[in-house]
């Protein structure tokens, strides 16, 4: 005979009415909620709050290694000029002292150029990606001259589009429109996937017609691809801006740098790439905002 004898889990659970019941149950639910607390963390990227700042402290450690490259002497001038050199060029084309145009003139030609080019690209795109993806028919027509041209960098077609559209500046437009129309148009055929059968089943099990599960189940599922596209879309158009504005043009960013880089002012190439970015990145910005605000369900199902 066994010297202890193994109770039984039976046998160790109180009664229905013992008073030791409650406790053991508030025990049961502190430690599930612990180890909800801790499965929670355990997913949590630590330092997360602070990438703002890591990209400050980022941002301004590049400053001081071009600071100190370039005003110890390390790299002429000629191949990187120095931080006080552009800013006193940014100076000069933002009070009007430049010999050029000044840079709310640049900056005016630009954004009307790749904004009215996003803008038509958003309202051609949009649909055309939809049709694509609610039927093979649109796919069939629309695919074949989309996966062709989206590869090619614009410089290859440029002088076509001289050829056929002149110097002015519907060429310049068109050029920025195609790098956008590519991205937008596969975006919006990608998002009109994103919504489950399921969720298109249960549209219908409640009477919901056709036209009623497009509108209030797909496009919605659709909407954050759209809004990915749009930003891909708006980061190819200023890409392009400097080759579109290689067409004849005499204002704008991209003119004002490839007019620098001719007579080897390197200073004003680096003062009109940065603000290209700055822009870009503004608005980059400014989509990220809206998205948001438009689909904040996005991540959390």
């Amino acid at each position: 005979m066994p010297d202890a004898i193994i109770a039984s889990p039976v046998a160790m659970t109180p009664p229905a009415n013992s008073p030791a019941q409650p406790a053991v149950v508030a025990a049961g639910a502190a430690a599930a909620k612990g180890g909800a607390k801790l499965k929670t963390s355990a997913f949590k990227v630590p330092g997360a709050g602070s990438s703002v700042g890591i990209s400050v402290i980022t941002v301004a450690a590049l400053v001081a290694l071009w600071f100190v490259v370039t005003n110890m002497g390390w790299v002429k001038p000629l191949f990187l000029p120095s931080p006080q050199a552009v800013a006193q060029q940014f100076y000069e084309y933002v009070t009007g002292q430049a010999n050029d145009k000044p840079l709310w003139q640049h900056f005016l030609a630009s954004m009307f150029r790749v904004f009215s080019a996003f803008l038509l690209a958003c309202v051609t795109a949009i649909p055309i990606g939809i049709a694509m993806g609610m039927s093979r028919v649109a796919r069939g027509i629309f695919d074949p001259p989309l996966e062709f041209y989206r590869p090619l960098p614009p410089l290859a077609y440029l002088p076509l589009i001289i050829i056929w559209f002149g110097i002015d500046e519907l060429p310049k437009v068109l050029l920025i429109f195609l790098s956008c129309f590519a991205p937008l148009a596969l975006a919006a055929r990608s998002g009109m996937r994103s919504a489950s059968q399921e969720q298109i089943n249960a549209a219908y099990s409640m009477g919901a017609s056709y036209m009623q599960v497009i509108r209030h189940v797909i496009l919605p599922s659709a909407l954050p691809d759209i809004l990915v596209g749009m930003r891909i879309a708006i980061g190819f158009g200023w890409t392009t801006l400097v080759a579109a504005e290689m067409v004849a043009a005499n204002m704008g960013l991209g003119q004002m740098v490839l007019n620098a880089s001719n007579f080897l002012r390197t200073d004003i190439v680096i003062m009109g790439i940065i603000v290209i970015g700055v822009v870009a990145y503004l608005f980059d910005l400014l989509m990220r905002w809206l998205e948001r605000r438009l689909v904040p369900w996005k991540g959390r199902m």
